[in-house]
């Protein structure tokens, strides 16, 4: 980095006219000195040439923008800086990142921000660096033009799905660790023999097979009509030839959409004639991939309204009914005016924790328009509402409503009794009704598709209604007991010590698998391999194991400040002569009901369950060498065989 002199003060990245400057910017991935959560950290410093503002009148500013602000107090530009910086990084999506701390060193502030996606939160540094500078040079800034942009960055994350991210929030509430797995492209949520891995609401744990059942449309009517279970009459066409005599004979209206295919695309309701059909035909061929063959499904259009039941390990947990995007006249504003307001509306931003999506302006909006003869000109009288599509597609601005509540007694047990004929944890019926309060026996209900990897957040935070916590339902049924296995960490350890700590904890779970890592190198039982890399990767290696029972890991000061931990919490925490750094991280992160062994000259203090047992060894210093490694290790041991007992407990 370029240094620049301003008033004898060294500048490293602010600019001639900046207050402020900012520099030595880190992502930890875990926790760290900084937080006990993952973080972004970067040093703070004023540049004396400006002097900035009072910190009132920046927060005059931004507290237009940021309410929330207001309920602080800011004892320095530091703590204003963290306060803003933290709340730009929740991209006014409620993101649960609330964390921050200020620390102080003779020349600047090292602050640290909760993180998810390093790069949204290194942007938000940014923006409030940039911000603030602006309203001390009285410029303008574009605060909602350049929060659409970082709401974009973390929405093309991998965080950024609405389903991965309401998991990711349901995991931080529940206290369950999760990840990803940059080279698998999963999320993993909980450690060794207890993780599991997962895309969306797929799961490893899942049937391969079944799920793929599930995407052969075709397939799956078959498979549900010879169970006995209500589906629309239809057959598979490849060709408009084959689909126009088979919509005759079915009988118009027809419903027609691709084999494979997921969110409605290339799916088209209602269909009246044979012109619409053409049309029909042309949309569903364009969502077939080029290299697949055409195949699409052709069945008689059921009246009613469109509904989402989702069962979870088996077992009902909500519906949803899903309408057509629509506007409603106000006997001035055209069609298409009506559209761009309703996208104006925070509800419908196109962000993980949003309701409702932007509504689409396609060709099928346009023919459903103008089978009501009206264009995207045309002035509705006021209180009239218009129908934008025939299909109630939610990615296309579609209106979820929870009515988990009004389901019909028998309709939860056939929604049950289809899940439970597939091994998969999330099972999504989508159902034509014309209601859920009165049961499928009264013929009132048909079966549309079933879905092996449902979205949660129609459900979750549906448009109109309560919601279900279904992403917490997941991971409930996925974790009954614990996502985590004990973890043992020391400021200090050899291959030596590894090698009798594992043969000690293996004494007493025979065809256990304890992983090890330290300096020195990693341990899988007694097979050793050389250290290949950080430390933080080789420990995220061993809680990906999906056998592994227990972990051992080293982690000094100079790891702490580099890397941080790979993983949250600890249930055994050994420091021998400890540096201040790894005394107050290492000892933050004991888990409740965890032990601490302190070491600290010739005196030895364990701390477990409330009890303290102190010990004091006299000697010479060879002695004492040769008794604190040996009285550390029958010390670490016999509590290792208490924890075992509570462990396997």
């Amino acid at each position: 980095m370029v240094l620049q002199e301003a008033a004898g003060v060294p500048r490293i990245n602010a600019r001639e006219s900046d207050a402020f400057d900012i520099f030595n910017l880190k992502h930890y991935l875990g926790p760290n000195p900084y937080l006990d959560t993952a973080a972004f950290t970067f040093d703070f410093a004023l540049t004396q040439c400006p002097q900035p503002l009072p910190i009132e009148a920046y927060l005059s500013k931004v507290c237009s923008y940021f309410p929330s602000l207001q309920e602080g107090s800011y004892p320095s530009y530091a703590h204003l800086f963290a306060r803003l910086v933290a709340e730009v990084n929740r991209l006014q999506m409620d993101l649960h990142l609330q964390r921050w701390s200020c620390h102080p060193f003779p020349e600047y502030v090292r602050i640290a921000v909760q993180t998810l996606h390093g790069r949204t939160t290194r942007a938000a540094v940014y923006f409030a660096w940039d911000w603030l500078e602006a309203i001390a040079q009285g410029e303008p800034f574009d605060v909602e033009g350049e929060m659409r942009r970082l709401q974009q960055l973390f929405r093309d994350s991998v965080y950024g799905g609405p389903t991965v991210y309401a998991l990711l929030r349901a995991a931080h509430e529940r206290g369950i660790p999760a990840c990803y797995l940059w080279d698998e492209g999963v999320m993993q949520y909980g450690y060794g023999r207890n993780q599991v891995r997962g895309v969306a609401t797929t799961f490893h744990c899942d049937s391969h097979l079944d799920s793929d059942f599930t995407t052969r449309k075709d397939d799956c009517k078959a498979f549900l009509a010879a169970q006995g279970f209500p589906v629309p009459q239809g057959e598979v066409v490849t060709s408009l030839a084959e689909a126009l005599p088979l919509a005759q004979e079915i009988g118009y209206p027809v419903v027609l959409k691709p084999v494979a295919g997921h969110k409605g695309i290339g799916v088209t309701a209602g269909i009246q004639t044979p012109e619409e059909l053409a049309f029909a035909y042309n949309a569903a061929v364009a969502a077939i991939p080029p290299e697949k063959p055409i195949r699409l499904i052709l069945e008689k259009h059921l009246q009613g309204s469109d509904f989402r039941l989702l069962c979870v390990g088996g077992r009902f947990v909500a519906a949803t009914e899903r309408r057509p995007a629509s506007v409603t006249g106000d006997g001035h504003s055209s069609i298409g005016q009506l559209i761009e307001q309703a996208n104006r509306d925070p509800a419908r931003w196109d962000t993980p924790t949003s309701p409702l999506g932007p509504i689409q302006w396609d060709e099928a909006m346009e023919r459903c328009l103008a089978e009501q003869g009206l264009t995207a000109d045309s002035v509705l009288e006021p209180g009239r509402t218009v129908y934008l599509r025939k299909v109630s597609n939610l990615s296309a601005g579609g209106v979820s409503r929870d009515v988990t509540a009004t389901v019909h007694p028998d309709n939860v047990v056939l929604a049950q009794t289809i899940a439970q004929q597939f091994s998969l944890v999330c099972l999504g019926i989508d159902v034509i009704a014309t209601s859920l309060e009165r049961s499928w026996k009264e013929g009132s209900l048909g079966i549309i598709e079933i879905n092996a990897a449902p979205g949660v957040l129609m459900h979750q935070k549906p448009a109109m209604g309560t919601g279900v916590d279904v992403p917490g339902a997941i991971l409930d049924h996925l974790f009954p007991k614990t996502a985590r296995i004990p973890i043992l960490t020391f400021n200090r350890l050899t291959l030596a010590e590894a090698h009798t700590l594992v043969e000690h904890i293996l004494s007493h779970r025979p065809g256990g698998w304890v992983g090890c890592v330290c300096r020195e190198g990693v341990l899988l039982n007694h097979s050793f391999r050389p250290l290949n890399g950080s430390l933080f990767r080789q420990v995220k290696t061993l809680l990906r194991h999906p056998h592994l029972d227990l972990l051992l890991a080293e982690a000094d000061e100079e790891t702490l400040e580099r890397e941080g931990l790979a993983y949250e919490g600890s249930d055994l925490v050994v420091l021998r002569a400890p540096s201040d750094k790894e005394l107050q991280t290492l000892k933050r992160e004991l888990n409740p009901g965890g032990a601490l062994f302190l070491q600290r000259e010739s005196t030895l203090t364990l701390t477990m369950a409330g009890q303290v047992e102190r010990f004091e060894l006299p000697g010479t210093d060879l002695q004492m060498g040769i008794l604190l490694r040996s009285m550390t290790l029958r010390i670490i041991c016999r509590t290792l065989s208490q924890m075992l007992k509570n462990w396997s407990g």
